[in-house]
């Protein structure tokens, strides 16, 4: 480079001073962040490990059979309700007021999913960690006990009802299972932690779906019992909760100020003296002088907060964002491409338990990728991977009956859409919020992304037949641009946080939209 003066001289090599020293500054946060997580104390213990298996098969898979249990029973659930309401009020239900009964007994799930997140905040933060995942099991419980009833009473209200129940148990599950998991784990955990919930969901709609046919409890005399069938997992995972699994030591430490007891829960699970805790114990001193005591979280505060509103944001639209990819879309799609594949009813039946299958695979898989792998860079790829199999999936479709290899290209399509889902979209909005706030407003933070997700599901349950109905396979196209702008709102303002205390990674999108936190300057 050619320099024509003394002063251009020196702004030259004060910019190359400039860009080195932020280079070197990221290199040593990177380096600061990587010793962290490589030094954080605590590892799986058998506290941890009964935890994770408790909150897993307790609460995250009744809430995954219940979303996937009325598939492959919906004619025999649909008849019930076509004669019932013939029975009791001598009423001729036509087709179309079934199908409206119908979406009454899917969607009325989804709203007793957003109400139970949206609950879940309150109890979380006045009864602990603990106590809102056993009201998510008793809520569980009442809904089973109901389905049980249905038969005997013959009562379209008494299914209804149930399933609003059991709704509220999945509110409670999606919102405090990741939040209690990840604050009971040490730093380095926190990422395998975070799947729990999503390799719950995945195992209980593979589980619903296994229920529902007609070689298991798929029947006319036993559909009700298929619909309570999780209710031992309640039961268990309510009696262990409540007797042996530790309250969360951030909740003790800093919402109910109990130090004492919240030290002696850490040190239990943990399973270490408490001379060797000093880091997390550090940790939880810095939150809590963070804390104000003068307004206590409310959903009115957190909205308002402007150092807030970046993280409120991205909460909330990457849950939204993982219901609006379609992926509920996709599994409906499935068994009609697998019968036009050639593979007939019964085959198409078990290639879509195969695609179950796949996307439980991958939430195990998740596990280790959470570990070693960053949270921002993994979410980036599966959206962008799940945004190309959607245009490939509709182009395939559109081509279906133009060419032999088409089906087999739909095929191919729906499984690689669940495998790219699975490994980054499937997991990472359920956990995410609890590495982007602090324990205060964590609860409220984490509700109200889950009510996103649970209204982005009724969303796209609701109106799908209808957009199907009028374009067709280019529905797939309107979720590929839901996709694209996710990611566009990823790349620019999701912070990485794998490995980051939650304050810092707080600090990096404090300034709202103006944050720029993967910027050279603030990487």
């Amino acid at each position: 480079m050619r320099c024509d003066s003394e002063g251009d001289m020196l702004d030259y090599k004060d910019s190359h001073a400039a860009v080195f020293a932020d280079a070197e500054r990221s290199n040593r946060q990177n380096n600061s962040d990587n010793r962290d997580e490589r030094s954080a104390p605590g590892g799986w213990t058998i506290i941890l490990v009964l935890a994770g298996v408790t909150c897993c098969l307790g609460s995250a898979v009744p809430a995954g059979y219940n979303i996937g249990v009325l598939n492959n029973a919906a004619h025999l659930v649909g008849a019930f309700c076509n004669e019932s309401i013939k029975e009791r009020y001598d009423i001729n239900v036509s087709k179309s007021a079934l199908k409206i009964v119908w979406s009454s007994v899917v969607s009325i799930f989804l709203i007793g999913g957003a109400a139970g997140s949206f609950l879940s905040s309150w109890i979380a933060d006045r009864y602990g960690r603990k106590g809102a995942l056993c009201v998510g099991n008793i809520f569980g419980i009442i809904g089973a006990g109901m389905f049980f009833l249905i038969l005997k009473l013959n009562s379209i209200e008494i299914l209804l009802a149930g399933r609003f129940f059991v709704g509220l148990s999945g509110g409670f599950a999606t919102s405090v299972v990741p939040m209690y998991m990840s604050e009971i784990a040490p730093l380095r955990l926190r990422g395998a932690v975070g799947v729990i919930c999503q390799l719950g969901i995945t195992c209980g709609v593979f589980l619903g779906q296994i229920a529902g046919l007609n070689t298991v409890l798929g029947t006319q005399s036993s559909w009700h019992y298929m619909l309570g069938a999780f209710i031992p997992l309640c039961i268990y995972a309510l009696i262990l909760t409540s007797i042996i699994l530790p309250e969360s030591p951030k909740y003790l430490y800093i919402i109910r100020e109990q130090k004492q007891k919240a030290l002696d829960e850490l040190s239990r699970i943990r399973k270490m003296d408490m001379m060797l805790l000093e880091v997390e114990i550090s940790n939880l001193q810095q939150e809590i002088e963070k804390k104000t005591t003068a307004e206590p979280w409310t959903i009115k505060r957190i909205l308002s907060d402007p150092s807030l509103k970046l993280s409120m944001f991205l909460v909330c639209m990457i849950q939204f964002g993982q219901q609006m990819s379609g992926i509920n879309v996709v599994f409906y799609y499935s068994n009609s491409i697998f019968i036009d594949a050639g593979l007939g009813i019964t085959g198409a039946q078990y290639a879509t338990l195969g695609t179950g299958a796949a996307n439980i695979g991958m939430a195990l898989a998740s596990v280790p990728v959470m570990l070693s792998l960053n949270r921002r860079g993994v979410l980036l790829s599966s959206i962008y991977l799940c945004l190309g199999c959607l245009i490939v999936l509709c182009t395939s479709i559109l081509l279906i009956r133009l060419s032999s290899h088409m089906p087999v290209i739909c095929t191919i399509a729906v499984l690689a859409y669940v495998i790219f889902y699975g490994i980054g979209l499937g997991p990472i909005p359920y956990f995410i919020g609890s590495e982007l706030f602090d324990v205060g407003p964590r609860p409220i933070a984490m509700a109200l992304g889950s009510v996103c997700n649970w209204g982005g599901n009724f969303i796209v349950g609701m109106t799908f037949p209808i957009v199907e109905s009028v374009i067709g396979p280019y529905t797939f196209l309107i979720f590929a641009g839901f996709l694209l702008l996710l990611g566009q709102i990823v790349r620019i303002y999701l912070p990485e946080t794998r490995g980051r205390n939650t304050i810092d990674v707080a600090a990096s999108i404090s300034q709202g939209f103006n944050s720029r936190p993967n910027s050279i300057r603030n990487a």
